[in-house]
């Protein structure tokens, strides 16, 4: 019986069905914000379509009232109501006229979060959003990577790693680290292994792989570091650019001039730090936490509101409970105007900076989303901090960010209206 109704529950055109539905709202109703996610994937990903009310009570979701939803729900501990036909159709009627909409969720994405073996989880904070809401992922990392596999997968995400192969000039400071000595020894094996010459040349190879898997139709999320090397290795193409730490020769003074940003998903124009004594990359972090000299204090970023029925995707990426959200630092913490492409939308930005928090873009026939910063709830963090225990924090605002990129590629797109 419970089979068969989740069958046809799957089935149902959910704005024409007599089946019961649940509401989960996402405004300050909600005990658990992160949990409530997983609720929404794991149902998809039982064959059961959704909803996303965009703009409705913080980004609420309608599910079918089903026996295993609701027992799900309770486990999780994620405030869901069931809805009424004259309430939901009330709901439609007030979506249909204002800066609303409805967004059907037909399918759980498939992920893959690019980690190197026997890394931390709390190293990662979308590793930790996905296990806190209990989303299943595959982590992957350079043999999966070179061997072409991220096509299995709809989204994929990046953390802090660095694609230009300087291991985020860490060795300024923690070269004698035994962690990052086994980075580094790990980082060189691999390369060898897979027939490179060099880490920086196994780095851009993985780059080139994840700009393919964009170019083809994927989805990549990308925060902090990864969002910046990334765009680096890519527009580096054919020029050296990772200085004196892999090979000992300094970096090509020209190489600013060399670069081709054509080939890079979000940036262009931006100048590459030369100097090996400065934990920096290039000037399209805002905030260079780790230059003292040069180090900005941290404000508070407002996320942008966005027509749903015109801008669906950046809707959908923005949802939240809160329209302004404290800022935290990362190795690349935001991103400078000056540096942005003109395709570029903005998500976010802290009023009167010279800088933005969160962007979005296509390449090809997928998209890009890169969101600064580290950890949401952990703004000063630093290497070998704990793990953030989200079980303190299941309302996050920052976190759910992140998980609305999650669910993006779960939408069935409508066309723009613009």
């Amino acid at each position: 019986m419970a089979a068969a109704a989740l069958a046809r529950a799957a089935r149902v055109d959910l704005w024409h069905t007599a089946v019961p539905m649940l509401l989960v709202p996402m405004d300050d109703d909600q005990q658990n914000h992160l949990k409530a996610y997983g609720l929404a994937y794991n149902t998809l990903k039982a064959g059961i379509k959704g909803e996303w009310l965009l703009n409705y009570k913080g980004g609420s979701f309608l599910i079918p009232d089903l026996p295993e939803v609701r027992k799900r729900a309770a486990l999780a501990g994620v405030t869901v109501t069931p809805i009424a036909d004259a309430d939901l159709e009330a709901a439609r009627s007030e979506i249909a006229s204002s800066n609303m909409d409805s967004i059907v969720l037909e399918k759980a994405p498939t992920i893959a979060v690019y980690s190197p073996p026997k890394s931390p989880p709390w190293d990662d904070a979308v590793t930790l959003a996905l296990n806190y809401a209990e989303i299943p992922f595959t982590n992957v990392w350079d043999e999966q990577v070179v061997a072409g596999d991220l096509p299995k997968y709809d989204w994929v995400h990046l953390f802090h790693e660095d694609f230009t192969g300087q291991f985020n000039k860490l060795y300024i400071n923690s070269r004698g680290a035994p962690w990052f000595q086994e980075q580094v020894t790990r980082d060189q094996d691999a390369a060898k292994r897979l027939g490179f010459a060099s880490v920086p040349a196994l780095k851009k190879a993985v780059a080139e792989q994840v700009r393919a898997f964009v170019q083809h139709g994927g989805f990549l999320f990308a925060m902090c570091g990864a969002t910046e090397t990334l765009d680096l290795a890519l527009a580096a193409h054919d020029v050296d650019i990772d200085g004196p730490f892999s090979d000992g020769t300094p970096m090509d003074p020209n190489a600013d001039a060399k670069m081709d940003w054509s080939r890079a998903l979000a940036f262009q124009n931006a100048h590459l730090e030369t100097s090996p004594l400065v934990n920096a990359m290039s000037d399209i972090d805002g905030h260079q936490a780790n230059v003292p000299s040069r180090k900005q204090p941290l404000g508070a970023f407002t996320l942008f509101s966005f027509a749903a029925k015109f801008d669906p995707v950046a809707s959908m990426l923005v949802q939240n409970h809160r329209t302004v959200v404290p800022d935290f630092y990362g190795v690349t913490t935001s991103f400078t105007k000056a540096t942005l492409k003109s395709a570029d939308i903005i998500l976010a930005n802290e009023e009167g900076a010279p800088w933005v928090k969160y962007i979005h873009g296509d390449s090809g026939k997928g998209s890009w989303t890169f969101l600064g910063g580290h950890d949401p709830e952990d703004p000063q963090h630093a290497i070998g901090n704990p793990a953030t225990d989200l079980s303190l924090h299941p309302n996050s605002p920052g976190y759910r960010l992140i998980l609305n990129n999650v669910l993006f590629p779960a939408a069935k797109k409508k066309p723009l209206k613009t």
